[in-house]
Order: structure tokens, then C-alpha cells, then sequence
């Protein structure tokens, strides 16, 4: 090792420096271990069972070398992995593979974990894009996903090799599904998520293409998007008798939050004018500074006709501290005695839908999804579509527009009349004194038939 304390008057010794296939070399052992490097071929070997009493994985695979004469040769190695107990054979395959690139090193082109059948759908769904996904999923949204993944997608391409998946199977099977009359919801989620996995599969190099690349989304069946009339709203609202009941479902029809925010309120969001969401509660567990977008942290605003059904449930309720739900239950099990998150499923199923069977609502209208789409088409008339994505706080004006607005005959209608007065004013088409002018109207018989043949319309005419 050169240090300053080596230097003298005399020069350095000069290094002797090879340079062999762009590689810099400082001896004749480097030069030979490079020349072995060279000669590395990919490979990922094979695993194998063995043992009469306990099993136990075994893997082969080869080594390249070159002998005194500077002949490339090569050598089989025979290593003992794991017991064949609680491992199986992918997890072996994968041992065996990490023992090849810490032996004979390998390249950058090698993919994660070579293509074989031992990489499933299933496993890389399972194992690779769930956990890398989760993390900014909601709690809601985690639980819907996973059941679709598994129900849809799992049990259809499971047990499929990885690299056997092709844009073909998965455009038939989306086809089947709009043939079998799925929603458009449905089919739109399989089609995002199919071609989310065949992605990520691509980009770490589990797959050399992506099969979802040319997969379309076809015509499905459209999702019923039904709205409350105002007749039924008048008639919910006024069928209630709870302070607490008639606060909640006002907010949720005229202010338009989701169920998992208006169940996560605090008396601190409540500021007099406006609802500040603090965070969201989703199946009885309170979720704090955690929102769906960055939008939906904005304040939600409260009509005036609102605010002192608010203020009058607020004075009734019995923990109206900052901190305190607006909208709490009583706990169970390890947090009885504690005030906690309604379910909102819960609370319109035995609070809300009874009564509403009784003034003639069916239960589909009865949810807070609903009561969201009806104050976003309500608005039209009353609005422009720009303050209601600000109301309903999306990201996009086309999730307003196109998911949350729905149409209204009678104001497209109203809206055609209006456009046509405005253009025409008192102008009216002579309609009783216009006939046909300039015109030679044919008869019947003078109309060329297409199916005619040219023999037939000869002798016709003859």
C-alpha cells in the first residue's frame, strides 16, 4: 500500500496494468479470473427431491471454468437446499437461483426470477404486486380490491404461468364477462387491474412483453345509477324522530360527504358554516389525517336551512368536546364503555331503511352513495358543474360529470327551448302556406329496385 510516507527522491515503480475485453487488470490472476467470468452463462439450474425418511430438496446446476490450457470447462455441482417440509418447490427454485448468482455471478440483463412455470399468477399477484400496492389503498378500497382480485382474476389465470398469460386470454375472458351481463364497473375494475399486474410484471422482469398492453375495455352493461326525488326526500326526513338520526341524514343528503367521512366527524370540523374533515372512519376504527385525495381534506359547506339542526344536535349529544365524534356508538368487547365510529351500513340498516319501507322507499335508494349522486344532479339546475366538483371536492370534473351528474329529461328539455327562443325570438315558420315548389315527386313504378337484375329491368321496361 502507497502512502505519503513512502515518497522519495526517486520515482515510483511503475504498475504493471493488463487490459483484457475493456477490463483493467492489475495481474495475471485477475486476468485469469476474468477470463472465467467471461465464460458465465445464465442458468437456473434444477431442483430435485431426495431421502427415504425426510425428504429434502436438492438443486444442480453447472459451473464454467478454464483449465491449466486455458480451455473453457465445465463442472456439475450437486448442493443440498432444505427440507421439502413447509418449503415448496418455488421457494427452493428461488434458494437454488441466489446460490448461482453468489457463485457465478451474473449480469445485469438477468431478470428478477428467471421465466418458468413455478412463477404463477397466483404467486406474483400474492406476492409481489399486493404488497408492493397496499400501501395507498384505503382501508375500504383494500378490502373491495382484494375480494375482486381473488374473486375475479385469481380464479380465472391462478395456476397460469406467469409468462404463458397472453393479450388474447385476457381479451376473451373480459369479452365473457360483459357477454354475461357484469356491470361496467365490474368489468372496468378487472380491466385496470389486469393491466396494473401485467405492468409491474413487465418492468421487473418477470415477462419480456406486456400482454395488457393491447387489451381494450368492451361495451359492458351500464350500472344503474339511481337518484331520490324530492318527494322522498321530504318524506325520509320528515318521517324521523331522532335528533341524532335527522342530523345525520341531513349532512348525508345536503351536504353530500362520503360515508366514511361523515362517520369520521368531529365537533372540531364543525365551524359554524362548514364541515372540516379531520379524517375517516371505516368499520368502527377511526382513521386520523387519512383522506381518499387531497382534494377531499377541503371544507365541505353546510346550507343555512342545516346548520341549527347541527347546533340543536350538538347541544343535545353528550360528549360535544373537540375531539368527540359528532356521530358515536357505544363499543364492544375491548373498547366497551368507549364512544366509537358508527358502521354506516349498520346505521341505515337498522335505523333508517325500516322507516324508509314504511313511507314506500326501497332500500337501493337508501345509502350514502345515493344521497351523493342526488345533490350532484340536483345541482345542475341550480349550479355550474365547475361548483359542484367543488361541493362533492373531485379531483377530476369528469368523475363529476360523468359518475355523479346524471341527466334530467326535463332540464335538457327546458335548456333546448330556452337556446331555440333565444335564437328564433318571435320568428314562426309559415307552416299553412308553404307546400312543394320546384319539386317532380316519382311514382311508384319508377323506383329501381336493387335487387333487380339487369334482364329483369330490360324486359320491365320493354
Amino acid at each position: 500500500m502507497f502512502s505519503w510516507r513512502s515518497w522519495t527522491h526517486f520515482p515510483l515503480p511503475v504498475a504493471r496494468v493488463l487490459v483484457y475485453e475493456g477490463i483493467v487488470l492489475h495481474d495475471q490472476d485477475q486476468k485469469q479470473k476474468a477470463e472465467n467470468q467471461m465464460a458465465m452463462k445464465y442458468q437456473k439450474g434444477t431442483v430435485y427431491l431426495q431421502g427415504q425418511k425426510v425428504k429434502m430438496w436438492y438443486g444442480k446446476y453447472v459451473t464454467y471454468g478454464r483449465d491449466g490450457q486455458g480451455k473453457e470447462v465445465r463442472r456439475h455441482r450437486n448442493v443440498a437446499l432444505c427440507p421439502k417440509a413447509n418449503t415448496p418447490k418455488w421457494k427452493a427454485e428461488q434458494m437454488l437461483r441466489e446460490i448461482i448468482l453468489r457463485e457465478c455471478g451474473a449480469t445485469s440483463q438477468s431478470p428478477a426470477l428467471a421465466a418458468d412455470d413455478s412463477v404463477t399468477f397466483r404467486w406474483f399477484v400474492k406476492e409481489r404486486y399486493i404488497p408492493m400496492r397496499q400501501g395507498k389503498w384505503s382501508p375500504a378500497y383494500r378490502k373491495t380490491n382484494a375480494y375482486q382480485l381473488e374473486h375475479y382474476l385469481v380464479s380465472k389465470f391462478g395456476d397460469l404461468p406467469l409468462r404463458k398469460l397472453d393479450a388474447f386470454q385476457i381479451q376473451l375472458w373480459l369479452n365473457g364477462m360483459a357477454e354475461q351481463g357484469y356491470s361496467e364497473a365490474v368489468v372496468r375494475s378487472c380491466f385496470s387491474n389486469i393491466r396494473a399486474i401485467t405492468r409491474m410484471a413487465r418492468k421487473q422482469k418477470y415477462i419480456t412483453e406486456n400482454p395488457g398492453e393491447d387489451v381494450s375495455m368492451p361495451q359492458a352493461k351500464l350500472a344503474e345509477k339511481p337518484v331520490m326525488t324530492r318527494e322522498q326526500i321530504l318524506a325520509l326526513i320528515g318521517a324521523m324522530e331522532d335528533m341524532h338520526d335527522l342530523c345525520l341524514l341531513c349532512v348525508g343528503i345536503f351536504c353530500g360527504p362520503r360515508a366514511s367521512e361523515v362517520m369520521g366527524l368531529q365537533w372540531k370540523s364543525w365551524t359554524g358554516e362548514a364541515l372540516m374533515p379531520f379524517g375517516t372512519a371505516y368499520e368502527g376504527q377511526f382513521y386520523s389525517g387519512r383522506m381518499k385525495t387531497r382534494q377531499s381534506k377541503a371544507p365541505i359547506p353546510v346550507p343555512e336551512q342545516v346548520r341549527p339542526i347541527i347546533e340543536r344536535w350538538k347541544q343535545l349529544c353528550i360528549d360535544p368536546s373537540p375531539d368527540a365524534l359528532m356521530f358515536p356508538t357505544f363499543g364492544r368487547g375491548e373498547r366497551k364503555g368507549q364512544a366509537v365510529p358508527r358502521w354506516g351500513k349498520n346505521f341505515l340498516r337498522w335505523w333508517v331503511r325500516p322507516i324508509a319501507r314504511k313511507i314506500g322507499i326501497p332500500d337501493r335508494l337508501v345509502t350514502f352513495q345515493v344521497m351523493r349522486k342526488t345533490l350532484g344532479t340536483d345541482m345542475q339546475q341550480h349550479g355550474t358543474l365547475k361548483d359542484t366538483q367543488s361541493l362533492l371536492r373531485h379531483a377530476s370534473i369528469r368523475t363529476t360529470g360523468d359518475v355523479y351528474v346524471q341527466t334530467i329529461e326535463q332540464s335538457v328539455v327546458a335548456a333546448v327551448n330556452s337556446r331555440t327562443s333565444a335564437v328564433l325570438g318571435d320568428w314562426l315558420a309559415p307552416v299553412d302556406k308553404l307546400g312543394l315548389k320546384g319539386r317532380n315527386p316519382k311514382g311508384q313504378e319508377a323506383i329501381r329496385r336493387s335487387s333487380a337484375k339487369p334482364e329483369e329491368e330490360v324486359l320491365a321496361s320493354c
